[in-house]
Parts: C-alpha cells; structure tokens; sequence
C-alpha cells in the first residue's frame, strides 16, 4: 500500500515519516545509497502499518547541505529560511558563518542570525562586533538567551520551514526546549576545556509549530563544506559582491590577479571589505570547477 508522506526525522539510512493519512512510519530508502532529508516529501510503500520502504522522493523547492570532496552531508529539504545559531560562549567561527550563508544564498533561502547567550554580557559584546559585517550586509540577527527567554526568535519563525544550523555548543538544542517545551531535546554542558560543545543532537528532526510553520534541528557540526558549488555559485552568495560582477574587463574573472577587477576596485573605494573578499577566495579554493 502506497501513501504520501514527510520525513520529519533522518537517522541515518532510516527515516521516520509523517503520513497524510495519520500515524508515523519508519522507513528505508531503496538501494544502497539514500539521497533522502528531513523535510522531503515522499511516497512510501507500507509493508506494515508503520513501517516500509521509500519509493519515491518529490521534487525539492530546496535543499540545503555541505559538502567536501568525499561526501555529502544534507540537513533539510523544502526548507525556505536558514537560521545560524551562534553564542557569546563558545566561540564561534565567522568563516563557518559566511560559508552557512552562501549555501542558503545560492538555495534562494531566507537567512537569519541568532546569537544566543547574550547574558553574558562582556562575552556577547564581542559577539556582536564578530557579526557586525553580517548586519551591515542586511541579515538580521537576533539577540536572544533561549536559557531564560527565546519569545524573540518566534515572530520570525511564522509561516516559515525553518532549520538550524550550526556549530555544536550554541545552544540549538535550548532553543529548541524553549520553543517547545513538551520537546525537552537532549542539551549537554559546554566543553569549556575543548572551547566547543559536544554533539548533543545527532540526527535530524522536524517539529510542527503550527499549521503553517515548522523548524528543523540538524546535528552541530564543526566544518561547513561547498565542495558542490562552483565559483560563480559562491560569487552569488556575496550579495555585495552582485552590482559590480559585470564590471570586470574579463567575463571569467576570478578577482584574483587580472587587470581591471570591479570587486578589487570596489574594496579600494571601500564598498566591499577586503576581509570579505579574503573569505570568498578561501571558499573557492575547495569549490567545484
């Protein structure tokens, strides 16, 4: 028996899917290799009333995953807004940030900062000058402590499929508890000895907030691969990089060395920083050709 159906939950090559018709169903995807994400809607073919195989996988509106040379790592499908949760404590990579943004930039995606743990006060002051560049680039950040408070973050979280992402330690699991109580997903103290958090969650999972809105929680993760993008894909994902990219003298110019360069030009009179420059020839050097 066949029905339609959404994955809200990916543990591995199994996959627990919310059926049309009521009731879950874990299932397998078929074959040796699954290309399958929370998210995805599937049809399933039941052997038993909760468990089957799934046949089929529905076309994307998107998809958001990373990559490096070896393999893919995907985090959610017919997501429209990629939310980056990072914190006062622990540290948090920038770059990690910008390569989270040029994949949900080139997926056409809705992007949102959150920086969690803004109770520590001295700590969130650097925070915040870290993500300065982000704001002034039009992504809104929302400052919040899911510890004590997250009501800041739901307004934002209306009529969206939302998924976070992010390095392990910055709270997504909290954030999560807070959101949805009845939820109490797994939340570890911080390796303050590492400087980073352990992994607390280790699968991904969708939670209905509302008919018309939802939020996935991905694994915490220390690296943000775009081995699967191309050097034009990641230019995109550099929104203040588009109004000059058809001014350089040569059509496939890589804003390197060549002559006459509009990005080069632009830092020099100060519209582009050069940090961000720096960072956008970082991510091509393991791009796709």
């Amino acid at each position: 028996m066949s029905q339609a159906g959404t994955v809200v939950a990916a543990f591995g090559r199994q996959y627990e899917i919310e059926l049309d018709g009521g009731g879950l169903a874990l299932c397998f995807p078929r074959g040796k290799k699954s290309h399958v994400a929370c998210g995805d809607r599937v049809t399933v073919a039941l052997s038993a009333a909760d468990h089957g195989v799934i046949a089929a996988v529905s076309l994307r509106s998107t998809l958001l995953y990373r990559s490096d040379a070896f393999r893919q790592k995907l985090f959610a499908a017919n997501a429209t807004q990629a939310i980056i949760v990072v914190a006062a404590e622990p540290s948090f990579s920038v770059e990690l940030v910008s390569r989270c943004i040029v994949a949900a930039e080139q997926q056409h995606m809705r992007v949102l900062i959150v920086l969690n743990k803004t109770d520590l006060a001295e700590r969130a002051e650097t925070a915040r000058l870290q993500l300065a560049p982000f704001r002034d680039l039009g992504y809104p950040v929302v400052e919040l402590a899911a510890k004590h408070d997250a009501e800041a973050l739901r307004p934002h979280l209306a009529g969206q499929c939302s998924v976070l992402v992010g390095q392990s330690g910055m709270g997504k699991s909290t954030l999560i508890n807070a959101l949805l109580p009845e939820v109490q997903a797994a939340v570890r103290e911080i390796s303050g000895a590492l400087d980073s958090g352990k992994h607390t969650t280790t699968h991904t999972r969708l939670y209905r907030l509302d008919a018309a809105s939802s939020l996935i929680d991905s694994p915490g993760m220390q690296e943000f691969g775009l081995a699967h993008l191309t050097r034009a894909e990641i230019e995109q994902g550099f929104r203040e990089f588009l109004p000059h990219l058809d001014r350089c003298r040569f059509r496939d110019c890589h804003h390197d060395q060549e002559p006459d360069c509009a990005l080069h030009a632009a830092v020099a009179a100060g519209s582009i920083s050069a940090r961000r420059l720096e960072q956008f020839h970082a991510l091509c050097a393991s791009c796709k050709k």
